[in-house]
């Protein structure tokens, strides 16, 4: 039974935002501290970088579906991870949360003079282009010019660098004229890329399956579409038909290891007409 005496008082759910983040941040440092958790105790920022990255993802799926408590618990645990790693830096002497939240703060109202200041925009491209103008200017004092590429992390899910590299890239003029010219070199790509399998160098057929994927990218960014959000719809909708194909096989008695080619092809052609009708049987009929 737990010891009232050792539980941090939790703040009354009326209470202001930022007497509930103090409350969090006492929390992590009591799980840090010399009776606090083992597990926790003993994490690195290093080993803290997966479930960083993990939250990240799931809080992301937990925006798309909507789901208010699923949004909240999965926010909440991406923010118990900075949190977590504002704690470790404290403890190695490089920052405190305070100074993270000061120096967060003050680039906030710094890249935004036509709220705190005495700039003018009218439209959000204008804001935008105002910010990213603030920002290169900041990285660039005291030192060398740095590239307009700077600040797309490496780390970031491939598709999402290559949109983001593309639209860098497209606000200094380097770009297509439409997406009918990025189009075009898509059909170019796949040219080049059959001409790679047929010769039956992996190696060769690496770099071309690359460079359509990146010029694919292209035409969904002049489209105004995110192309790693339509490569995650996709997957999710396999995801739905496959189950379901697994679905109506089981009901049937049988596995797909022990299911015909043509069978499948069958249950599959069966999952993608009860999508578009899910209002039907759930195991319509092949």
């Amino acid at each position: 039974m737990y010891n009232a005496l050792t539980i941090p008082k939790v703040p009354d759910m009326a209470d202001s935002p930022g007497t509930l983040f103090d409350s969090l941040l006492d929390v992590m440092a009591r799980l840090r501290g010399e009776q606090g958790c083992p597990w926790d105790r003993e994490q690195t920022r290093a080993s803290l970088m997966p479930y960083l990255i993990e939250e990240a993802y799931e809080a992301l799926e937990a925006l798309e579906g909507g789901e208010r408590d699923a949004m909240m618990e999965e926010l909440g645990d991406l923010l118990f991870q900075v949190v977590f790693h504002a704690q470790v830096a404290r403890e190695l002497g490089e920052f405190t949360m305070a100074d993270l939240l000061e120096r967060l703060v003050a680039k906030m109202v710094r890249r935004h003079p036509h709220v705190f200041g005495e700039a003018k925009v009218s439209t959000a491209r204008e804001a935008f282009s105002q910010w990213e103008r603030i920002k290169h200017e900041e990285a660039t004092q005291g030192g060398a010019p740095r590239s307009v590429l700077d600040g797309v992390p490496q780390s970031l899910p491939a598709l999402l660098r290559a949109q983001r590299l593309q639209e860098k890239a497209a606000r200094t003029g380097f770009d297509w004229k439409d997406a009918a010219g990025a189009w075009a070199k898509v059909k170019e790509e796949v040219r080049e890329v059959d001409e790679a399998f047929a010769g039956g160098d992996g190696a060769q057929l690496q770099e071309e399956l690359g460079d359509l994927l990146f010029a694919v990218v292209n035409v969904a960014r002049l489209r105004g579409l995110d192309a790693e959000g339509c490569l995650r719809r996709s997957a999710d909708k396999f995801r739905r038909r496959f189950m379901h194909m697994e679905r109506e096989l089981a009901a049937e008695g049988k596995s797909l290891s022990e299911t015909s080619p043509e069978r499948m092809d069958r249950s599959w052609e069966a999952a993608k007409a009860w999508e578009k009708d899910p209002g039907g049987s759930e195991t319509p009929r092949p």
